[in-house]
């Protein structure tokens, strides 16, 4: 979703990549061409001059999202397959993450600026700190990890799923960490402890994604069962018990 929320960019497995107009609900322009294979990631830069996509194909591409054009050559990376791409909140630089387990820091130019490894299996998801000086990445080895992006230190591991997890988000207060895996949960971290608080979250089946609401009164997050489960954070950290916090909207 733009910064704004009024657009929405898609991608798709046809490696295509198409805008929305949120607010009547249709495609605008023509779908933007340009990836050989699944697209696996978006994300668009904090002022939405641009929009980047990573994909099976090994490449990150850079968009102009008003005019659905790349910007500039395509960044061919080590990744193999890429799962994850975002921009720094400050849009200077972002990070991203495949299947060769390294996280890759570039320049808004597309000048590699660092390697980091650590993880034993595929990195899937990441996100940065407000002030851009932490990374935090979640991957199949069923780790979340910590970085410092200066010099790609690791800070911190977080251990608790017990499957690969898909999905990464960050609170807005930074406080939190909620994150998705294949163990059909969703967990939330107090990152003053490192450590998992309340009972995790229960699908059905393996959950893909999960996000936070920017007011931070909900938790939502989606998977293989065909649900949306839309969660209070509060309630989440005091349940005890399985049974699922809020309702769930059927697919």
């Amino acid at each position: 979703m733009s910064p704004d929320e009024s657009m929405v960019v898609s991608g798709s497995s046809d490696g295509k990549l198409r805008l929305w107009n949120m607010k009547k609900g249709n495609m605008v322009g023509e779908p933007w061409v340009g990836h050989d294979d699944i697209i696996r990631c978006i994300d668009w830069s904090p002022n939405a001059q641009e929009v980047a996509s990573g994909s099976e194909d090994g490449t990150i591409r850079r968009w102009n999202p008003d005019t659905g054009q790349q910007i500039a050559l395509p960044i061919k990376t080590s990744h193999g397959r890429v799962f994850a791409v975002k921009y720094t909140p400050q849009g200077d630089k972002f990070t991203s993450g495949g299947e060769d387990r390294v996280i890759c820091i570039w320049s808004k130019d597309g000048e590699m600026l660092l390697e980091i490894k650590g993880h034993d299996h595929e990195v899937m998801s990441l996100c940065w700190s407000k002030d851009g000086a932490h990374i935090f990445s979640a991957s199949v080895d069923r780790t979340i990890r910590k970085w410092q992006s200066i010099n790609g230190k690791e800070v911190v591991v977080l251990r608790g799923h017990i499957k690969g997890i898909r999905s990464l988000r960050l609170s807005p207060d930074e406080s939190h960490l909620v994150s998705a895996a294949r163990d059909r949960s969703v967990r939330v971290w107090d990152l003053e402890t490192n450590q998992s608080v309340g009972d995790p979250l229960l699908h059905d089946d393996d959950v893909w994604a999960v996000v936070i609401s920017p007011d931070e009164k909900y938790i939502v997050s989606g998977g293989l069962d065909g649900n949306i489960y839309v969660w209070s954070p509060e309630v989440a950290l005091k349940h005890t018990g399985d049974d699922h916090v809020s309702h769930d909207v059927s697919m």
